[in-house]
């Protein structure tokens, strides 16, 4: 009998059962018909790589924060000076 095989999406899915939508593993597992150790190996593999997927993101969207901070305090000093000028 041949292995089924899973799409990564499909195990994301599956991890997120238990993770966001609070299944249990057997009961995630039953309502899957996986096994309950496929389905523990991929929370195994698959929650790693959501935290550091996040992290990355997190650590983008910083940067882009402080690039927003930095364009804003100009504008702000450019706005103070030119409004000084007009006087």
């Amino acid at each position: 009998m041949p292995r089924k095989t899973y799409t990564e999406q499909f195990k994301r899915d599956a991890v997120s059962l238990m993770t966001e939508q609070n299944y249990t593993l057997a009961k995630a597992a039953e309502a899957l018909g996986v096994s309950q150790a496929s389905l523990a190996n991929w929370k195994k593999t698959v929650l790693p790589r959501e935290q550091a997927d996040l992290q990355a993101e997190n650590q983008r969207l910083r940067k882009q924060l402080k690039q927003a901070e930095m364009e804003r305090d100009i504008l702000k000093k450019a706005a103070t000076y030119f409004a000084k000028q007009s006087r």
